[in-house]
């Protein structure tokens, strides 16, 4: 069986988070309460934000309940444990036949208001949504003196051992 065309998108997406969550648990608690002008607010704020907004969408997609997190109140810790199970909780969902221009109907159960969207582009918003708030975390990360960690798709290549750079010879 083949893999998905967006296993290593979603696999990159995971792993993006994982590690910016990892780089962020040697921060003091003052430190995860920065909050950077533009940003959507403090690094572990944005950080919930990012978990359980990923936790939306894979239930939104799948109907699993469990999926979801507390976004109010997650420590690190738990983010990251969701964020494993959400790794393989995508490989599933993109193991289906899909259908791209299937469109799901979500109605917000506070006011009503309806969305009308294809999986296609759910899933691109999954991916967009995580790497948005991932720059902003970083753009936190930096602003307090911390390097953030390589997390772009190329690092993600190297790291899965898929990506081999070959440095010239001369």
């Amino acid at each position: 069986m083949s893999r998905s065309l967006l296993a290593d998108a979603f696999g990159h997406h995971v792993w993006a988070t994982i590690r910016l969550i990892d780089a962020c648990l040697a921060l003091r608690p003052a430190q995860l309460g920065t909050a950077v002008p533009g940003t959507y607010g403090s690094i572990l704020e944005t950080m919930r934000h990012v978990v359980g907004g990923d936790c939306w969408y894979l239930f939104y997609l799948t109907g699993e309940r469990s999926l979801l997190v507390d976004e109010d109140h997650s420590g690190l810790g738990e983010l990251r444990a969701a964020m494993e199970v959400n790794g393989a909780a995508w490989l599933r969902l993109l193991g289906e036949d899909l259908d791209p221009d299937a469109v799901l109907r979500e109605v917000d159960e506070d006011d009503g208001y309806e969305k009308h969207a294809p999986i296609g582009i759910r899933l691109a918003q999954a991916l967009h949504h995580g790497t948005d708030h991932r720059s902003q975390i970083c753009t936190a990360l930096t602003a307090l003196g911390v390097a953030p960690p390589a997390i772009d798709a190329w690092d993600f290549g190297l790291a899965d051992g898929r990506v081999i750079e070959v440095p010239p010879t001369s």
